[in-house]
C-alpha cells in the first residue's frame, strides 16, 4: 500500500497536526514501522477502534503496509467493539484502554484465521454499531480509489484536510488515504465544526480542505460559516447523503466569490468511498446531478423489468415534471429549461435504469463470518441500487432508489431490519422508505398505532415523528397478486390525505440523491436536522429525550379567594399547617421544617402563608407558626375594623426556586415536544434540588428526626416514580427492568435516549439516599452543623472532579451522569447557606467557569440558560409576582415531578399533530397524577 509503505519518502514534510504538536512523515514513517514490527511477521486481522488521533491512525497504517488485514471499527463505540470482536475473533485489538492510553491487546499469538491474500480492510456496510455483515476491501481497492480522489480534487502536497469525519467512515478515511497519498498533511482533530476550537486548530494549521456530510453544512449556516475568513482554504467536499440541490449552488457561488471550490460527490462503502463527482464549475448550474464517473470507473445502466419501471414512473415516485420524488427517496428538480431538453428524440424521457459501477475500487465481497475472510473476489461490478438516468450534457441523475434500504435523517435504515423488530413483538408489518421518513403498514388497531410507531422508530433510532404508521387488519396488508408486500401501496396508505403545501415539501427532501453514501452519516456529526429532532445531538445529545427533570411537589395549591375566615390568625396557621402537613400535632411552637415540610409541599405552603400573610419572611420555613401569626395579626385586625383590606391586592412575591421550577417544568416538557427548544432546565433544577435540601432537610432538629424526615422524602418521591415507570415498562415495552427500579444510570446500558429519559429522578434519589447515609454519621452531622456553608463547598470541590470526569465514571450520555451533575446540586445547596456576597461571588465564579463544556459545543444557549438561571438563584430569593401568576406557578411547580414522570407517556400521542394540546395534556395528566399521589400518601399513613 503506497500511501502507508511509502511514508518516509516525504521526508520531513508535516504529516500530522495533531493537539500536542506535528509529526512530520519520516518521524510517522518510524512510528508505523515500530508497530508493525509489534504486530509481527504473520499475517493477522487486526481490529482498529478508529478515531481521528495519531495513535489509532499509526497504528492502521502500519497494518496496512505490513500487509496485516483491518477490521475498522467506531472507536467510541464500546458496543460495536464487543460485537465485532465476538463475532470475528481479531488476533490483535487495537484500542483506547480505560485509563485513556492506546493498547494492543494480542488475542492469539499467530493467526486464527485464513487470510486471502488480497484482503486488506474490512468496513461495515452501513456504519451500524457491531452488524456483523463487513465490506471486504483488498490493497488494490485502496490505492486505486485514493489515487483517483486525488487526481480529481487535485490534490498536492501543499494541502492540508481537516478530519472532520471519524477514521472508521469510509468518507472520513478517503480524506486521510487521499491526502497521504499526495504526501500532504492532516489536521487530526475530533472537534465539531460548531467548536471555536476547531477553526482555531484549522487557521493554526493552514488548513485547505474541509469534508462534511449533509448535517454537516446545517451547522456550517449555523455558525455563519459565509462570513468567515479563510484565505488558505481551498476546497470543500460534500457526501454522505444528499444536499438539496439549492444549497449546493448556493456553496458553489459562495466559494466561487470566496476563491475555493465545491466538490459534491457520490459513492458507497462497497466503492472503498467514491464513485462520482461533480466538477465544481457546474456545480452552481447543474446541482441536481451526480455528475461523472470518478478516473478509473464507468457507469451503465441496467434496465428494469416491468414491474421496477412503473415503480420508478408511478406518480409520486418517479420522472415527473418539476420537483420529482423518487420511490422512497425523492427525484432532483427538473433542470430542462436550463440546460437543453431532458428528453431525447421527441419526449421521451431518458432511459433510468438501476445504476451500476465499474472500476478497480469495487469491493471483493462481502463477509458475515470469519469463513468469508479467505474469499477472493465475489463481485466485479457493484449494483448500486440507485434508479439514475444519465442528462443529454453527459452528467448523470438519481432518480430513485431499487433497493429497500432508506436513507432518512442521515440514517441508512433498511425497513426489512425494522419489519423484523416488528415481528419480535408480534406484530407483522411492512416497511418502506419515502423521502425523510419511514412509511409502515402493520396489522393491529388504530389505538395501536402509537405504540407500534415508538417501537418500529426505537428499532431503526429514528425520531417517531419521522415514522408514518397504518395499522390495518392483518388481511388487509398491501400485497401484490404474488402475495408479495405491496411497497409502493404502503407508501400510498400511509401519507396524509391532503398533499403537503409547497413549504412543508421542502423540507422532506431527498436522501438518497446524488450524494448517497452506503454509510450512514458519522455519530458524532449526525444529529437530526432543524424541524425534527435536536441533540442528541442530537446530540445530541443535546438531548431532548432525557433533558427531563425537576423536584416536585406534591399537589396543587388551592386558589386564591377572598377570605371569610374570623379566626384567630394562629388558629388559622394551625389549620393550614396540618392540612398541608397532614399533621394532627400542630401546636403554636411548630415550624414548617419541624413538621418534616420538605420540597415536595413548601410551594402550596408558601403561597397558602402568603395569601394569608402578604409578603414572607426569607426564614419562614424555619420560624415557628407564633411568630408568623404575629405578622399577621396586625392587618387582620384592621381588617376587622374595617380600616384595611381583609386579603392583599393583587401583587404577591413568589420565591425563586418556585418560579424556576414553574418554568422549567413547562421548558423541558415543550422542548420535548419541539413546540420550542430551550433546553437547560434539567440541570438549573438540580441545583434547585440542592437549594431545597439545604433548606428543608438541613434543619436545627435532633439528629434522628433530620434522618427520619430525609428518608420519607426519598421514598416519596422514589414510591410514585417507580409505580409509574413499572407500568410504562409493562405498557410501552421501550423501557428496561433498570428504568423501574431506578438504577439505570448506574448500569449505563447504553446512550438510548428513552432509556435515559428518567434521569434527573435517578440522580436525585441517589444524591440523597448517599447524604442520608453520610449524615447518618454523627461526626458528619457535627460537620454539617458547624461549617453550614464549608461542608458543602467541600461537596462542590469533590462534585467538580465528577464534572470533569477525573475518576472515568461518566455514562455515554455523558451530561446526564449522576457524577457529572452533582456539582449542580452541591451548588445550590452552598446557594442556601451564603449569607454574604463574597459567598455568592465565588459560587457564580465558580458556575460561569465550569458550566461552558458541559454539554455539546452547538448548545451554547443551554449553557446560557443554565448559568442565567442559577445566578438567580444565588443572588434573587424572590421575584415581584401577581396573585394570578402565583396560583398557575404554585400549580406547576408542586407537580413537576409528576409532570416530567408522565410526560413521556402523554405527548409522544398528540405531538405531531396538535403540539399545543400535547403540552397541555403533558402538564394536566400530571398534576392529575399529584394529586392521586397526595391522596393515596394521606390514606397510606393515617392508621
Amino acid at each position: 500500500m503506497p500511501f502507508a509503505r511509502d511514508l518516509a519518502a516525504h521526508g520531513d514534510r508535516v504529516a500530522l497536526h495533531t493537539p500536542s504538536g506535528t509529526v512530520t512523515y519520516r518521524a510517522l514513517a518510524e512510528r508505523v514501522a515500530a508497530t508493525a514490527e509489534r504486530l509481527g511477521p504473520v499475517r493477522r486481522l487486526v481490529l482498529v477502534a478508529g478515531a481521528n488521533r495519531a495513535d489509532a491512525l499509526v497504528t492502521y497504517l502500519a497494518a496496512l503496509s505490513a500487509g496485516h488485514p483491518v477490521l475498522l471499527v467506531p472507536g467510541d463505540s464500546d458496543e460495536a467493539i464487543a460485537s465485532l470482536t465476538a463475532a470475528y475473533t481479531p488476533d490483535v485489538v487495537a484500542r483506547t484502554g480505560t485509563d485513556g492510553t492506546w493498547t494492543l491487546d494480542e488475542h492469539h499469538p499467530g493467526t486464527a484465521h485464513t487470510l486471502h491474500p488480497d484482503l486488506a480492510l474490512l468496513l461495515s456496510t452501513s456504519g451500524s454499531t457491531g452488524s456483523p455483515k463487513l465490506v471486504r476491501l483488498s490493497h488494490d481497492n485502496l490505492r486505486a480509489n485514493a489515487e483517483s480522489i486525488a487526481t480529481y480534487l487535485g490534490i498536492t502536497d501543499t494541502d492540508r484536510a481537516a478530519t472532520t469525519l471519524p477514521m472508521h467512515y469510509c468518507y472520513g478515511l478517503s480524506v486521510i488515504h487521499s491526502h497521504l497519498s499526495r504526501g500532504a498533511g492532516l489536521l487530526l482533530t475530533e472537534r465539531s465544526v460548531t467548536d471555536e476550537a476547531f477553526w482555531a486548530e484549522f487557521r493554526a494549521a493552514g488548513a485547505t480542505s474541509l469534508a462534511g456530510v449533509p448535517y454537516t453544512f446545517d451547522l456550517l449556516d449555523r455558525i455563519g460559516f459565509d462570513r468567515m475568513e479563510l484565505p488558505r482554504l481551498r476546497r470543500i467536499t460534500q457526501a454522505g447523503g444528499r444536499l438539496a440541490p439549492e444549497r449546493v449552488a448556493r456553496y458553489a457561488e459562495l466559494g466561487r466569490r470566496r476563491g475555493w471550490d465545491l466538490f459534491v460527490m457520490y459513492g458507497q462503502t462497497e466503492a472503498t468511498a467514491r464513485m462520482a463527482y461533480l466538477p465544481p464549475h457546474l456545480a452552481a448550474s447543474r446541482p441536481e446531478a451526480v455528475g461523472i464517473p470518478i478516473p478509473g470507473g464507468s457507469f451503465h445502466l441496467r434496465p428494469l423489468d416491468d414491474h421496477e419501471h412503473e415503480h420508478a414512473l408511478a406518480p409520486g415516485h418517479g420522472l415527473t415534471a418539476g420537483h420529482e420524488l423518487a420511490p422512497g427517496h425523492g427525484l432532483a428538480p427538473g433542470r430542462a429549461s436550463d440546460h437543453g431538453p431532458a428528453c431525447g428524440e421527441g419526449d421521451r424521457p431518458p432511459l433510468v435504469g438501476e445504476l451500476v459501477y465499474s472500476g478497480p475500487n469495487v469491493m471483493l465481497g462481502y463477509a458475515e463470518s470469519p469463513a468469508d475472510l479467505s474469499l477472493g473476489r465475489t463481485v466485479v461490478e457493484l449494483r448500486t441500487g440507485d434508479l439514475a438516468r444519465q442528462a443529454p450534457d453527459g452528467l448523470y441523475e438519481i432518480v430513485g432508489r431499487r433497493s429497500r434500504f432508506a436513507k432518512i435523517l442521515g440514517l441508512r435504515i433498511d425497513p426489512q431490519r425494522v419489519e423484523a423488530a416488528l415481528e419480535r413483538h408480534g406484530v407483522r408489518a411492512y416497511c418502506a422508505g419515502d423521502g425523510d421518513e419511514l412509511a409502515i403498514a402493520a396489522a393491529g388497531t388504530t389505538a395501536d398505532e402509537p405504540r407500534l410507531r415508538r417501537l418500529a422508530a426505537a428499532a431503526c433510532g429514528l425520531p417517531p415523528r419521522a415514522v408514518r404508521l397504518r395499522a390495518l387488519p392483518e388481511a388487509d396488508l398491501p400485497r401484490l397478486p404474488t402475495g408479495k408486500p405491496d411497497y409502493t401501496a404502503v407508501r400510498h396508505l400511509t401519507r396524509p390525505a391532503a398533499p403537503p403545501s409547497a413549504a412543508a415539501r421542502s423540507t422532506h427532501t431527498p436522501t438518497d440523491g446524488h450524494t448517497a453514501d452506503a454509510g450512514t452519516t458519522p455519530a458524532h456529526e449526525h444529529t437530526p436536522a432543524p424541524g425534527s429532532v435536536t441533540a442528541a445531538q442530537r446530540a445530541t445529545p443535546a438531548d431532548r429525550g432525557a433533558t427531563a427533570e425537576p423536584p416536585s411537589d406534591d399537589r396543587p395549591p388551592v386558589h386564591d379567594r377572598p377570605s371569610t375566615d374570623d379566626r384567630h390568625p394562629t388558629d388559622r396557621l394551625r389549620a393550614l399547617y396540618a392540612e398541608i402537613l397532614d399533621r394532627t400535632d400542630v401546636t403554636d411552637d411548630s415550624t414548617f421544617v419541624g413538621l418534616g415540610g420538605d420540597s415536595l409541599c413548601y410551594v402550596e405552603m408558601s403561597l397558602r402563608l402568603e395569601q394569608a400573610l402578604g409578603a414572607l419572611p426569607p426564614d419562614w420555613h424555619t420560624r415557628a407558626l407564633r411568630d408568623l401569626a404575629t405578622a399577621a395579626a396586625p392587618p387582620a385586625a384592621s381588617a376587622r375594623a374595617g380600616t384595611g383590606p381583609a386579603r392583599p391586592g393583587l401583587r404577591r412575591t413568589l420565591e425563586t426556586g418556585i418560579a424556576l421550577r414553574a418554568v422549567g417544568i413547562v421548558l423541558i416538557v415543550g422542548s420535548h415536544i419541539h413546540l420550542f427548544s430551550v433546553q437547560g432546565a434539567a440541570h438549573i433544577l438540580i441545583g434547585v434540588a440542592g437549594h431545597n435540601f439545604a433548606r428543608f432537610h438541613l434543619t436545627d432538629a435532633e439528629h434522628r428526626t433530620r434522618i427520619r424526615h430525609l428518608w420519607r422524602s426519598i421514598a416519596r418521591i422514589a414510591l410514585p416514580s417507580m409505580a409509574w415507570i413499572t407500568a410504562a415498562v409493562l405498557a410501552t415495552g421501550l423501557y428496561d427492568p433498570a428504568n423501574a427500579l431506578l438504577l439505570n444510570s448506574l448500569v449505563d446500558q447504553g446512550p438510548e435516549r428513552h432509556e435515559w429519559h428518567y434521569w434527573f429522578i435517578e440522580a436525585l434519589l441517589y444524591f440523597l439516599v448517599a447524604l442520608a447515609l453520610l449524615l447518618a454519621l454523627p461526626l458528619v452531622d457535627r460537620l454539617e452543623r458547624r461549617h453550614t456553608f464549608g461542608l458543602p463547598l467541600a461537596l462542590l470541590a469533590v462534585g467538580l472532579l465528577g464534572r470533569y470526569d477525573i475518576a472515568g465514571l461518566a455514562p455515554a450520555r455523558f451530561h446526564l451522569g449522576p457524577t457529572v451533575v452533582f456539582w449542580l446540586f452541591a451548588l445550590g445547596w452552598a446557594a442556601a447557606r451564603a449569607t454574604t456576597a463574597r459567598r455568592r461571588l465565588l459560587l457564580t465564579a465558580v458556575l460561569v467557569l465550569a458550566t461552558p463544556g458541559l454539554f455539546q459545543p452547538d448548545q451554547q444557549l443551554r449553557t446560557v440558560v443554565v448559568i442565567a438561571g442559577l445566578t438567580l438563584l444565588i443572588w434573587v430569593p424572590t421575584l415581584p409576582s401577581l396573585a394570578p401568576l402565583n396560583r398557575l406557578a404554585g400549580l406547576l411547580a408542586g407537580s413537576s415531578l409528576y409532570i416530567y414522570l408522565t410526560h413521556f407517556q402523554v405527548y409522544p400521542h398528540l405531538q405531531d399533530d396538535f403540539p399545543v394540546l400535547a403540552l397541555l395534556a403533558s402538564l394536566a395528566v400530571g398534576i392529575a397524577y399529584a394529586a392521586v399521589t397526595t391522596r393515596v400518601t394521606r390514606a397510606v399513613r393515617r392508621p
